[in-house]
C-alpha cells in the first residue's frame, strides 16, 4: 500500500543504516584505541577480569621493585665483604713479614704501620657498605631483610646479615690488633688465617641470598609478560580485522544511504495517479 503518512521502506532503511553507523563507530572506535573492550560497555565480564590482571600487573611492579632493592643491598654488601677479604689478605703479609724476629726495628715500624693503615681501612669500608640506608655487614640490620615475593604482600625473602665488624664472631680480629712484636704478628697470623676461612662461608651465604633474589626477580618478570599477553589476548583488538570490517561497513554505510534516499522517493510516485 502507498500512504504519504507511513513509509514503512524509509523506517526500514534507516533501521539498518543506523545500525551500520554503530558498528561502523564500534570499529572506529578500537582502531583509535587498540581495544576491542575498551570499557565496561564493550562487555563487562571480560573488562572486570581484565581489570583484576592489571591490578596483579601494577602490584608485580613493587614487588620487582623490593626486589631491586634487596639484591642491591646485599651486592654492596658482597662487594665490601670482597674488599675486607683482599685487605685480610694483605694484613697476613704484613704479618708474616713482622714474624721474623731479625728485622730491625725500622722495618718492623713500617709493617706495623701498614698493618694498622688496613685494618682500620676494614672499618672504613664496613661504613661505607650501605645501599638505600641498608647495611648487612656492620651489625644494624638485626634479622636481616625481606623482600615482597608476591602482588598479596603475603610472601617474603629474606636475606640474611652479616657481621663483619673486626673483633665479631667472623672477623674475629682485634680493632687495635697491631704487629709491633714478632709475638703478635704470629698471634695475627692464626687469627687472620680464621677470619679469611669464616668471611669465606659468609660471602657464600651472602651470594646465595643474592642469586634467589635474582632468580625470583626474572621469575616475576616474565609472570608479568605472561599477565600482560593474557590481558592483551583479552581485550586488544585484531587491527587486520577491524580494517576489513571497516572497509565492509563504509560500504554498507554507503549502500543504506542510497536505500533510505530510494524510500524516501516512494511517496512521490502518488502524484503519477493523479495526472
Amino acid at each position: 500500500m502507498l500512504s504519504v503518512n507511513t513509509n514503512y521502506g524509509a523506517f526500514v532503511a534507516l533501521q539498518n543504516l543506523n545500525a551500520t553507523n554503530k558498528a561502523l563507530d564500534e570499529t572506529q572506535n578500537r582502531i583509535n584505541t587498540g581495544l576491542k573492550v575498551a570499557g565496561p560497555k564493550d562487555n563487562g565480564a571480560i573488562y572486570a577480569v581484565a581489570q583484576g590482571l592489571r591490578a596483579e600487573v601494577t602490584s608485580l611492579g613493587a614487588v620487582q621493585n623490593s626486589l631491586d632493592r634487596s639484591v642491591s643491598v646485599v651486592d654492596t654488601a658482597i662487594a665490601a665483604g670482597q674488599s675486607i677479604s683482599d685487605l685480610l689478605t694483605e694484613m697476613k703479609e704484613k704479618a708474616l713479614a713482622a714474624k721474623d724476629a731479625t728485622i730491625d726495628a725500622n722495618a718492623r715500624e713500617a709493617y706495623n704501620a701498614d698493618f694498622v693503615a688496613l685494618r682500620d681501612q676494614i672499618t672504613k669500608v664496613i661504613e661505607n657498605a650501605s645501599f638505600d640506608g641498608t647495611n648487612l655487614i656492620d651489625g644494624s640490620a638485626t634479622g636481616g631483610i625481606e623482600a615482597l615475593a608476591n602482588a598479596a604482600g603475603s610472601s617474603f625473602i629474606t636475606a640474611s646479615t652479616q657481621d663483619l665488624s673486626l673483633s665479631g664472631s667472623i672477623v674475629t680480629l682485634g680493632s687495635t690488633a697491631t704487629i709491633s712484636t714478632a709475638t703478635k704478628a704470629s698471634s695475627a697470623i692464626s687469627t687472620i688465617e680464621a677470619s679469611i676461612d669464616k668471611l669465606g662461608l659468609a660471602l657464600a651465604s651472602l651470594g646465595t641470598d643474592s642469586k634467589k633474589l635474582s632468580m625470583h626477580k626474572t621469575f616475576v618478570g616474565k609472570l608479568t609478560d605472561e599477565l600482560n599477553k593474557g590481558i592483551g589476548n583479552l581485550v586488544d583488538a585484531d587491527l587486520a580485522k577491524e580494517s576489513a570490517r571497516l572497509q565492509a561497513l563504509q560500504t554498507k554505510q554507503q549502500l543504506g544511504i542510497q536505500a533510505l534516499s530510494i524510500a524516501n522517493q516512494a511517496p512521490s510516485t502518488l502524484l503519477s495517479l493523479f495526472r
